[in-house]
């Protein structure tokens, strides 16, 4: 029951997420991150689990986040050499380092609830 409640709101999420993204230069990239996400969390609604296709999408968005933690003006930059101001004052990235902090979140954010849904749905 928790297990549903919990992919309820992560599918929902997920779909605002990518309906957010619709308008930015690299929707053909984050549209489908998020509705792989999304998708995968409906269908576990009626507990109905894809556990290669969790392992697969996990894989690639932890690589994705990776290159972003160390990619010039990524999250590396954004703790060592700006300090970590806010990431949320404003939904502008008016900051080099804003946009591709955010994104490493958000991939964070999905890989957590894809590995939820593999290792407790799934066993």
């Amino acid at each position: 029951m928790l297990l549903s409640i919990l992919n309820s709101v992560f599918c929902i999420a997920f779909i605002l997420f990518a309906y957010v993204n619709l308008n930015d230069n690299d929707s053909w990239l984050w549209v489908p991150i998020y509705m792989v996400a999304s998708i995968c969390c409906g269908f576990a609604i009626f507990n109905v689990f894809y556990p290669r296709i969790y392992l697969g999408a996990i894989s690639f968005y932890l690589i994705y986040a990776i290159i972003l933690f160390f990619a010039k003006d990524g999250v590396r930059d954004w703790i060592l050499k700006y300090r970590r101001p806010s990431l949320v004052e404003s939904m502008q990235a008016t900051k080099p380092y804003i946009e591709k902090t955010r994104e490493f979140f958000g991939l964070l954010i999905i890989s957590a609830a894809l590995a939820i849904n593999y290792f407790v749905g799934v066993n």
